[in-house]
């Protein structure tokens, strides 16, 4: 006889929901994507204990037959497949036929249904997998679903879950993903006999991302859309300084589906690279429509992660969509001035919000619906609060002076000075996206036609570039000592960018007056804007001009290098050694020429033309450091950039270094004419934004 047999049904049934049911939340996620392909306007969700008493979900959705409500309980049993190649072209949620088997198997539950113009409805009870018999009830028309006890019949599941306020916050997690996904769904959740969140339809996902998340980061958040063939992307993505210390602020939805993609979230924090300091996480909402031939979501029992026909392509259009909307978005980090004190006027008697384990805030019903309702003096409004006084003056203003509302926080205009750019960051078509590509040139307009005062001033100061590299950095900026970013558009030749460009803004007319600008404590700019101040660090703007010159010049090739005349030795323990030499090509493209001089020690033959200030030996010791202590990129071009980031730091002006009236007007000169200056390339601000609204408001003129 034997000893290979069958697995009887209930053991498969375990082990499928071993798969599927991982904790309570996977049965609200389930739960919730049946009642959508049920075509449900209204779904509420009810849990208990986290869920490990009760699930209930009911919904108003076209329900099912006496004949079909036993079928649906059975292992691989669907309505949303015929034939193998309808696998190809999921349009559904859910199609597999596993999760209500799998959740019958480990739980009691009952389900009640009823279809519209239907005498009466249908109940089945299921105990273990064991089936009651379907008895007529009455109900509204859609389907109720409870499921009691989960793992009550395999003790050693049930005590793997976790306590009752984590597993709360998984279910509010799931719950909060659904939201987001389908915004034109009526959903409520109840949780200990408490209405937690109660969401009417909205026409987009911007109200419930204030709900979830709050009002600050919802008034941060950038459109994106971008078409490609048949493919679209659309959603939200938050402002840097909006940033996370983990990637639980990412939301991807593909065809209305939460999903999980290495390639996806590799696009997005490449897109956000020089914007965010390292370790901190990009927020996003991003939905992404394709046809359902181009992707596979059959990979896991989960259906959360999936598989692209062509992921490079997918890849490319992401990254390009969120580079161009960057390029025309306003970046720059603004001062949040102090909250007003707490009034017995102002006081808001709604309850304080109440924190579910998971991070995500949840709150009474008032906090909840507020936003499409329109009532309670807690909810999240985005059009602003009533007029106040500042709102009446602002009518007699000119609308170049009008401060900024909240209603222009998402979607601000295109900075005038990102016309003139040189576009060092701006991308083609995606199919053929390259960050190292060659950037393309501006189109010549009226602005360009000569040089402002300021600058004409500062090249004056410019001198000959000295042939041998020595010496600490010296405060030279226009002679291009300042590691040499600024004095190169002052000169002639292919690679001088001209000021202007484009349309002139009230901020940039004022950055180019040198009595409008003043250094504090040798390392910070203030500067006068047509709508309030800036405060720019000086180290951080230097190092981004610096960077993109530096990246410029490689793009096109034409990076120059300057041979020292005495050769300088560097020593090296025998790993940096090896690290350097390693990767000699890659420094040869920034200008930098090593070669080994025979046992630990490198020969440093020439320095970046650009950076003639920098000490070799110094700049050497730094990146090979670097090489040998952090992980290189996978591609050449990413290493390549990142060393580009480290020359631009060691190079830039350093904090208390005193600038020259001349040289302050060049540095904010340059400043209009490189990309992302808003940022440092390690992710700093190298701006904070003050407007005359908040100056007025800290000295109680509104």
């Amino acid at each position: 006889m034997g000893i290979i047999h069958q697995l009887p049904p209930a053991v498969v049934n375990q082990i499928a929901a071993g798969e599927v049911v991982e904790r309570p939340a996977s049965v609200v996620k389930e739960l919730l994507e049946n009642s959508i392909d049920a075509r449900a306007t209204r779904i509420d969700l009810t849990v208990e204990r986290g869920g490990k008493d009760l699930i209930r979900v009911s919904d108003n959705g076209i329900g099912m037959s006496a004949d079909d409500l036993p079928l649906a309980f059975q292992p691989h049993a669907t309505s949303k497949l015929g034939e193998a190649e309808d696998l190809y072209r999921i349009h559904t949620l859910g199609f597999r036929g596993e999760a209500l088997a799998a959740i019958a198997e480990i739980a009691k539950v009952r389900c009640q249904t009823r279809q519209a113009g239907a005498a009466a409805g249908s109940e089945l009870t299921i105990e273990g997998g064991i089936f009651g018999p379907v008895k007529s009830c009455g109900g509204p028309t859609g389907t109720v679903t409870e499921v009691r006890n989960l793992f009550y019949n395999t003790p050693v599941r049930r005590r793997f879950l976790k306590s009752d306020v984590t597993e709360a916050g998984h279910v509010v997690e799931m719950f909060s993903r659904i939201a987001l996904a389908h915004p034109e769904i009526h959903l409520t959740y109840r949780s200990g006999g408490k209405i937690i969140h109660d969401l009417p339809p909205v026409t987009g996902s911007r109200e419930r991302i204030a709900i979830f998340f709050g009002r600050e980061l919802a008034e941060s958040l950038l459109w994106v859309e971008g078409r490609l063939d048949e493919m679209h992307l659309w959603g939200y993505v938050a402002h840097p300084s909006q940033s996370r210390s983990t990637p639980k602020g990412q939301f991807l939805f593909l065809g209305g589906r939460y999903v999980r993609d290495r390639a996806l979230t590799h696009a997005l924090n490449e897109a956000y690279r020089g914007l965010l300091m390292v370790g901190r996480m990009p927020v996003a909402f991003l939905h992404l429509d394709l046809p359902p031939e181009e992707v596979d979501v059959n990979v896991h029992p989960t259906k959360v992660e999936v598989r692209f026909r062509d992921p490079n392509r997918v890849y490319t259009h992401l990254l390009a969509t969120l580079r161009q909307t960057f390029l025309k978005s306003d970046l720059h980090a603004r001062l949040q001035p102090a909250p007003e004190p707490e009034t017995s006027s102002s006081r808001s008697p709604r309850p304080a919000p109440v924190a579910e384990a998971g991070g995500i805030p949840t709150g009474p019903v008032g906090a909840s619906s507020g936003v499409a309702a329109g009532a309670g003096p807690g909810r999240f409004d985005l059009a602003g609060g009533p007029t106040d006084r500042q709102t009446v003056a602002s009518w007699f203003e000119s609308s170049g002076a009008r401060p900024r509302g909240p209603e222009s926080m998402g979607q601000p205009s295109p900075p005038s000075w990102a016309q003139s750019l040189p576009l060092g960051l701006a991308v083609g078509p995606s199919e053929a996206f390259d960050e190292f590509a060659t950037p393309a040139r501006p189109e010549p307009s009226p602005w360009n036609s000569g040089q402002s005062a300021g600058v004409a001033a500062a090249g004056a100061m410019a001198g000959p570039e000295p042939s041998v590299s020595t010496g600490e950095p010296t405060a030279d900026l226009a002679g291009l000592s300042l590691a040499g970013a600024v004095a190169t558009s002052f000169g002639t030749g292919p690679d001088r960018v001209e000021s202007g460009g484009g349309p002139r803004s009230p901020s940039r007319e004022a950055l180019e007056s040198p009595l409008k600008a003043i250094q504090v404590h040798d390392s910070y700019l203030i500067a006068e804007t047509g709508d309030g101040m800036m405060v720019i660090d000086q180290h951080a703007l230097h190092e981004r001009i610096l960077y993109e010159e530096l990246r410029s010049r490689v793009a096109r090739g034409q990076i120059e290098a300057q041979r020292l005349l005495v050769p300088e030795p560097v020593n090296l323990t025998a790993a940096e050694t090896a690290a350097v030499l390693e990767q000699s090509d890659v420094l040869a493209q920034l200008g930098l020429e090593v070669e080994p001089f025979g046992g630990d020690t490198v020969l440093v033959r020439s320095l970046p033309a650009m950076l003639p200030h920098v000490v070799p030996d110094r700049l050497v010791r730094d990146l090979a450091e670097h090489l040998r202590n952090q992980p290189l990129p996978p591609s050449r071009d990413s290493l390549l950039a990142e060393l580009l980031h480290m020359v631009a730091c060691k190079a830039a002006i350093k904090a208390g270094q005193p600038l020259t009236p001349p040289e302050i007007v060049a540095l904010l000169e340059r400043r209009h004419l490189v990309a992302d200056s808003h940022h440092c390339p390690h992710g700093r601000p190298t701006a904070l934004v003050f407007t005359r609204a908040d100056l007025e408001k800290q000295f109680g003129r509104i």
